[in-house]
Order: structure tokens, then sequence, then C-alpha cells
């Protein structure tokens, strides 16, 4: 696990794909020269946002004109502040004033760049709760709202993010439009699925792929238009008739000077874990990097794996290690505290009870699993019996959505802390 969150290290993200080259910088074969009269702007949002702000202002040095960078609390590293580079935490998942606030200034910052200027923008995950600046006759805390419905409704984070770019002054590509006419670089750690630029911290620096009429269908097909305000209703149905222009497309002159670069993700961290386990001697296979789903049947797949790799037979013999990668969802039923890589091992515990010698290991790579203060959780043939023990029912727990509290009376939780990292989640299936 540790050499998985290595791999997407944001400091050796960005100083294995960036380059000083005298008075120019090379990303990834690609070379952009360095302003000889012009300024140099950083700014950015999400969780690996210090160590990526850091990691720059080491390549660049003085050149850096300013820069704010938004990140979710506890993701700060006080003991390492960074020179011209302002540090601000917000909230997330629910965006709050804070990161509005210092939206607002990126804003603001970026309404001053020249055509001779270059900004460079660093997005990760968490990008689009902490980078947030609702649009007129939008409300924060009605955009709150509609984040709290989608997150418990199950949705994806392609679907929440469609909605979020409709909403925003910042997202699905407008950082590009304000961005212009100067110079725009994003380097990118993703924490997306695939890894669909539009998608990742809601697209801010990219074409928009998605419409108006899109984001209503999601509301409906989750059946929340009853409970948010109908102003989001208004407003996107005043989108659809055409009468707000939609946000920005391929064919937009504003993303002609811009370059976008994936600098890390998910399939890297799984790869990087990998080689790791193949040097403590288990057979190993990255079984995919597109896990997806509801986390409750997801469970039920990898507990199914994990009970063949017990029994000696294919896909590989033991010891074995499986990985697999991407990120499910949590239809909320319950009140209780958890996160999706919780409920995945929980809804395990009953398929996996007495299986000898296996164990399954889910996390959150920034470490954090939903709200909560854990990465994970552990699972092994011996947790229900435990669990019996201790006078715990994990079907009780798992349909009110309880993981945490499950795991945490079993000293089971898998706690990290902030990773400073972000590029989705891990899952590990061992047969000893």
């Amino acid at each position: 696990m540790a050499a998985g969150l290595k791999a997407v290290d944001p400091r050796s993200a960005i100083s294995n794909h960036v380059k000083r080259v005298k008075e120019s910088i090379e990303i990834n074969g690609d070379r952009f020269s360095l302003p000889l009269t012009g300024r140099i702007f950083v700014i950015g949002a999400g969780k690996a946002g210090q160590p990526m702000a850091g990691a720059v202002s080491e390549i660049l040095s003085k050149k850096i004109e300013n820069g704010l960078v938004i990140v979710k609390d506890g993701y700060n590293d006080l003991s390492s502040p960074i020179e011209n580079i302002e540090i601000v935490e917000a909230g997330h998942p629910i965006p709050d004033n804070r990161g509005a606030q210092a939206t607002k200034r990126i804003i603001e910052l970026l309404n001053h760049t020249r055509k001779d200027d270059l900004v460079i923008c660093l997005i990760s995950g968490g990008g689009s709760a902490l980078m947030v600046s609702p649009v007129e006759g939008i409300s924060l805390a009605e955009l709150q709202d509609l984040t709290g419905e989608l997150l418990a409704s199950g949705a994806t984070i392609n679907e929440i993010n469609a909605l979020r770019k409709h909403l925003d002054q910042v997202k699905g590509g407008q950082i590009a439009r304000y961005a212009a006419p100067a110079r725009l670089i994003s380097l990118i750690l993703s924490d997306v699925v695939g890894d669909p630029l539009d998608v990742i911290a809601s697209g801010p620096t990219v074409p928009d792929s998605t419409t108006y009429d899109e984001a209503i269908n999601i509301l409906t097909k989750y059946q929340i238009e009853h409970r948010i305000s109908r102003k989001i209703i208004k407003y996107l149905k005043s989108g659809k008739r055409g009468d707000i222009p939609d946000t920005p497309k391929l064919n937009d002159l504003i993303f002609k000077n811009v370059t976008n670069f994936v600098i890390g993700s998910n399939l890297v961290a799984g790869q990087g874990a990998l080689k790791q386990a193949q040097k403590e001697g288990f057979h190993t296979m990255l079984l995919t990097n597109y896990l997806q789903g509801e986390a409750k049947e997801v469970a039920k797949a990898l507990a199914a794996i994990l009970r063949q790799m017990a029994s000696n037979n294919p896909p590989l013999a033991r010891p074995a290690c499986i990985i697999l990668g991407g990120e499910t969802t949590v239809t909320l039923q319950g009140n209780g505290q958890g996160g999706r890589n919780q409920e995945i091992a929980l809804a395990s515990v009953y398929d996996l009870a007495g299986i000898n010698d296996i164990a399954l290991i889910t996390l959150a790579t920034d470490g954090g699993d939903g709200s909560t203060d854990a990465a994970g959780a552990v699972v092994t043939g011996e947790t229900f019996q435990r669990a019996q023990e201790a006078g715990l029912d994990p079907q009780i727990y798992l349909r009110n959505n309880d993981s945490y509290n499950f795991f945490k009376s079993l000293n089971d939780l898998v706690i990290t802390g902030p990773t400073l990292t972000n590029v989705n989640d891990l899952a590990f299936l061992f047969s000893f």
C-alpha cells in the first residue's frame, strides 16, 4: 500500500514530468519558454496542492510572481511554507465560504494576466469542492445542499461534476476563460476513473463535453429535483433554452494557449503497489483500474475472487496479491459514519467468514474515506467471528451505513492520516 502511495507522491510526480531547461520548462517532451518580460502565476485546487506547489516552486524559484492554491483542511504542511505561493485551506467534500473567497481571489488574479504571462494550474482530487464560485443567482448554501443530495443519492463523480460545471463560474473550462490571453499549463493528478480531463476537478482548464440538458437529466435520474432549490432548476432550464451561454466547448478559441498534462493516476499507484508485492514474493495481478459500481455489490465480486484464490484455483496461485483501482459509490440509507472503501469491506465480512489465510484491504489514497479519519479497513476470514464475539452484527451496521464504527470497534480501520495525494481508491486481495 505504501509503495502505491509513494508512486503517486505529488512532489515526485512534478519532478518526474517537469524539468527546467535554462529559460524554458520541459513537460513530457514538450518545451515551453519562460516569459522574458511577462510574469508567472501559480494557481490551483486539490488535496495534493501543497506538495505540488512546493515542487513547482523549487523548479521555478523566484520567477514566480504570485500564486494561490486551495487545499482540504489538514492538507497544508505549515512547516514548509512556499515562497510566493499562498496555501489556503477550505471545506471538502461540501464546499464552504473559505473556498469561495479563495476562488474569488484566484479570479481577481487571473483578471490581470497579460498575453506574455504564464499561468500554471495545479489540479488534484478534491478540486471541485475546494475551488467554488456559484453562478449569479445561486447561493453557496444552495450548492452545498445540491452536493449533499448528489453524494447521498449514489451519483457518480462524473454526474456530480456535470452539475457543478453548469452552476459554477470556474469549472468546465472557465478558468481558461479567465486566464486568457496568457499561456496556461495545467498539471493534473487524476482522481477519476479513466482520467477524463473534463471530469477531474470538474475540468476547469479543458473544454466541457456536458450540457445543461444532461445536468437536468441527472437530477431526474436520482429523483432529487424536489429536494433542491428551485432556483437551481430554473437556472438549468434557462441554460437548456439557450438563455444562458453553455460552458466553453472544444472549438472555443480560449483553449488555443492551453495545455493539460496528467502527471499521476490510479494506474501509476497500482503499478507501484504491484512492483512492491512482487518484491515481497507474491504472485501478482493488476486486475483493473476501472472498479466502479455500488460498494455493496462490488464487495460481492471481490469476495468471490478471494474465495476462488483461497481454493488454489486461477487466477493466481498462493501466495497471491490482486490489486484493483477505481472508485465506487454508496447510496445512503442510514445515518452512520463511513465511506465507500469501508462499506466495501463491511459488505464482504459475511461472504469471507471462515476462509483461512486471506485478507481484503480497501483504502482511499488521500487518507480520508468519506468524511472519516480512516482511509479504509481490513477484513479477514476471522472478522465475522470476532464481530460476533464482540456483539457486532455486520448486517445491522451495513444497513445503517455505519462501517466506520464497526471496524473501529474491532481496531481494523486503516489510518494513514492525510497522504497529500489523491488518485481514487485501491483494493488489495491477499491469499497467503
